[in-house]
């Protein structure tokens, strides 16, 4: 029976938690989700970390109360907002560690 020398188990572990910490990470980032109103309130996007749009709300009577370059222009706006704010969570997971707690092992094992 052969064992594993401590400094590859300690290289396994640390594979093991990186995996981890990184299927956290994706998580949070798939969870994000912004949702800012347009300048008049009657429009409210909703957008992902990755700036794609996933939903939108029109309050009632919208449509017909604005003219068409109006619309364009609140929707507009609305999605604007609404992506530079799921980029800043976005920015915010990425910069703060999981676990700031935690040391990060090195090649050397010594942190």
């Amino acid at each position: 029976m052969s064992s594993i020398h401590p400094d590859v188990q300690a290289a396994l572990d640390a594979a093991r938690d990186l995996r981890h910490r990184i299927a956290e990470m994706r998580e949070k980032i798939d969870n994000i989700r912004a949702r800012r109103p347009s300048p008049s309130g009657a429009v409210i996007p909703e957008v992902d970390a990755m700036g794609r749009l996933t939903d939108l709300y029109l309050a009632p009577g919208t449509a017909d109360r604005l003219t068409c370059p109006e619309l364009v222009t609140e929707i507009m706006a609305a999605i604007r907002e609404s992506t530079a704010d799921a980029a800043r969570q976005y920015q915010s997971v990425m910069e703060n560690p999981i676990d700031a707690d935690e040391p990060v092992a090195t090649a050397s094992g010594q942190s």
